[in-house]
């Protein structure tokens, strides 16, 4: 018989940032149905936050399923409803863009499963070492993956904030997953692009890997702000545990920046 993820303990943080007006970020962290998640909306004129919201709303709605694939099948079904949404309101307002990114983690009996679109990112911590599961949907990520532009240019590439997928822009859902065997121990970090545009994935690896998941949320938000914080930055972590005896309950809040 499937049996829920055994989480640990789970941390959260969203900051508006030193330059930004209002958080256009929004997070999920729901434990007893083995859903986190970080939508960074865009948009403007708070459509951004519009956008993140309903995508997060849309994944609270997930319940915790007896398999890994019935989650994925609720996640999909969810992101197109929201998807659908999102293309309503935007006709409803003269076609403006209503968008955001979403970077999913789904976990249960012992298995993830990772969602994403946009650059939000999701990260695993295994032992010493930290691996970005998700792979960012921008323009500049394609152009080095064609060789176009080499690691050192695409720092300083002008358009490295465009992204090339996300939920409410297209008609189609352009989402991709990726899955994998939980081990005990494992830590993941989802995170908008307001974290990664400041603090490199060494400095993720320290922090999360040296204190506990709200305390390392802290750390890197508060990190982050140091650094200029020019765009909205969530955090959320997840400690899986195979010997933990109950799970967490759910919460949910947030609200963050355009991408």
């Amino acid at each position: 018989m499937s049996e829920p993820l055994r989480v640990l303990d789970t941390g959260a943080a969203t900051d508006v940032g030193k330059v930004r007006t209002h958080n256009e970020d929004a997070f999920l962290v729901s434990s007893e149905s083995g859903v986190w998640a970080v939508a960074d909306g865009m948009g403007g004129h708070e459509a951004g936050q519009l956008a993140s919201t309903t995508v997060v709303s849309a994944l609270r709605k997930i319940a915790g399923p007896p398999s890994l694939d019935q989650l994925l099948a609720q996640c999909r079904e969810q992101l197109e409803h929201a998807n659908r949404r999102l293309l309503e309101i935007a006709t409803e307002r003269s076609g403006m863009i209503i968008g955001t990114t979403v970077a999913a983690l789904l976990a249960h009996d012992g298995a993830y499963a990772c969602v994403w679109s946009g650059d939000s990112r999701i990260y695993l911590i295994r032992g010493e070492r930290i691996a970005q599961l998700s792979r960012d949907h921008t323009e500049v990520a394609e152009l080095v993956a064609e060789g176009v532009l080499s690691e050192e240019e695409a720092q300083n590439w002008p358009r490295r904030n465009v992204v090339t997928r996300a939920i409410g822009v297209y008609p189609e859902l352009e989402i991709e997953i990726v899955q994998g065997t939980l081990e005990r121990d494992d830590a993941f970090l989802i995170c908008s692009d307001g974290l990664t545009n400041h603090v490199r994935d060494e400095e993720i690896l320290a922090l999360a890997s040296e204190n506990p998941p709200q305390r390392a949320c802290d750390l890197l938000v508060g990190l982050t702000l140091d650094r200029g914080a020019t765009d909205n930055v969530t955090v959320v972590t997840v400690l899986y545990d195979a010997t933990a005896s109950t799970s967490l309950p759910s919460f949910a809040t947030g609200s963050g920046g355009d991408t």
